[in-house]
């Protein structure tokens, strides 16, 4: 018997029972797809966590905040120095520290006000006072108009730039462009802060969503010089925050050092009034429990793919014992062992695969319906999406191949092992 016409005879063996094999192939189907939509999933939650990182400026990027109190034993305690930051600070880290790409102070009002328009609508909104590196470092696109500008900082000018929010609510489908809106005073925030202040609107930004890590939505907010920030509400030169992106990923640890550095020359060597946020330390933990959510939810999705492959062996044995007389047949016309054999696990692999295949799809069909749901269920994020690799396909098919062989073996070498007289003697 040939190699090709042993795969053939396997073949029609299977498909003279299909009913039965379509049953048999379940168990790998329902595997399969199963461990391609958690993977999906866990991807997918991999990349809203990329996504949602990118908001914060990239892996690159670090923050320095000023901090009141510090962490001592078991309490905290007030910091007493008098020391803050600068805007002259955020002009000496970006001229002296070699590893850093830029730098950007932002201002911000850490409760959302009352915005209006002319016409009388309102939003709440939130306000930063930033520069005009912030739109570039920040990876921020316009939607219309333009962005602050270097003299609008160095005239302390009253403009600002709206999220896609903001110039909804107070404008509709209109162009907000060269119109006025009042920002209100927040509560006792800030000390000589005055009720309202009028500001023109110069530019809006492109929808940015929610970061999940602080839960602010980025479309909310409404962006206008740091000088102009200092002079109309704050009523200093103080800096909270001073975000900081290094020339790369690899060189986040060096520029770190290089700011300290500059901090320290320029604050009489006092460090413990600042503290820093790391970006690219945050992906770590975040990425562990994608790792940790995929590794368990595809465990417990590959139970049944043992189940599947267990079924594939009882049906390779039934089927063995329904064609013992067949195996003695075929031996006394001059079948060998191993044409026995691979016509045995030609049955079981070919099982496997097309359930592999079947499985595949639908996974696929499975992974987009769970997306789906998991929006529903974790309403922070406006869609989960569904990542398929080609590589996890490619390796579910080639795995399916390997489970029908190593559950079909036991079956196939049972019947190359049948001795040919009391095979014809079976009933």
């Amino acid at each position: 018997m040939r190699f090709l016409e042993s795969i053939s005879v396997g073949m029609r063996a299977l498909l003279a029972n299909k009913l039965r094999s379509l049953l048999t192939t379940l168990g790998i189907i329902i595997g399969i797809a199963s461990v391609l939509a958690m993977i999906a999933i866990g991807d997918g939650a991999k990349e809203i966590i990329l996504e949602d990182i990118q908001k914060l400026g990239g892996l690159n990027t670090f923050t320095l905040y000023r901090v009141s109190t510090k962490l001592v034993g078991n309490r905290r305690v007030p910091i007493r120095s008098k020391e803050h930051f600068t805007y002259a600070d955020v002009l000496a880290i970006e001229a002296t520290c070699p590893s850093v790409k830029g730098t950007t102070p932002r201002l911000p009002a850490f409760s959302r006000v009352l915005v209006l328009a002319e016409d009388g609508s309102n939003v709440r909104a939130g306000y930063y006072g930033v520069d005009e590196n912030y739109i570039r470092l920040m990876k921020w696109d316009l939607q219309a108009g333009r962005f602050i500008s270097e003299n609008d900082v160095d005239k302390a000018m009253k403009v600002a730039v709206i999220g896609s929010s903001v110039a909804t609510g107070l404008f509709g489908g209109a162009s907000p462009l060269g119109k006025e809106i009042k920002i209100g005073s927040t509560s006792n925030q800030y000390k000589h802060t005055r009720r309202t202040e009028r500001f023109t609107v110069i530019g809006t930004l492109i929808p940015r969503g929610r970061n999940l890590k602080f839960g602010t939505n980025y479309d909310e907010q409404i962006f206008i010089p740091v000088t102009t920030m200092q002079q109309r509400f704050t009523g200093d030169d103080t800096i909270l925050q001073i975000v900081v992106h290094a020339s790369t990923v690899e060189a986040v640890p060096k520029a770190i050092e290089e700011v300290k550095a500059v901090i320290r020359n320029r604050h009489r060597n006092e460090d413990d009034f600042f503290r820093i946020f790391e970006v690219r330390a945050r992906l770590g933990s975040l990425l562990k429990i994608s790792t940790v959510l995929k590794i368990a939810l595809g465990s417990i999705a590959g139970f049944s793919l043992l189940v599947g492959g267990i079924g594939i062996m009882n049906m390779m044995l039934v089927a063995v014992g329904e064609r013992t007389r067949e195996i003695g047949l075929y031996k006394v016309l001059g079948a060998k062992n191993s044409d026995i054999l691979l016509q045995f696990l030609s049955e079981s692999v070919s099982l496997c695969s097309i359930g592999g295949l079947l499985g595949v799809g639908l996974g696929v069909f499975a992974g987009k319906g769970m997306a789906h749901l998991a929006v529903r269920i974790v309403k922070v994020v406006p869609a989960w999406p569904a990542v398929f690799s080609t590589q996890w396909m490619l390796i579910s098919v080639s795995f399916s191949a390997v489970l029908g062989i190593c559950f079909g073996l036991y079956p196939a070498v049972k019947a190359m092992r049948l001795s040919p007289i009391e095979a014809l003697r079976a009933e």
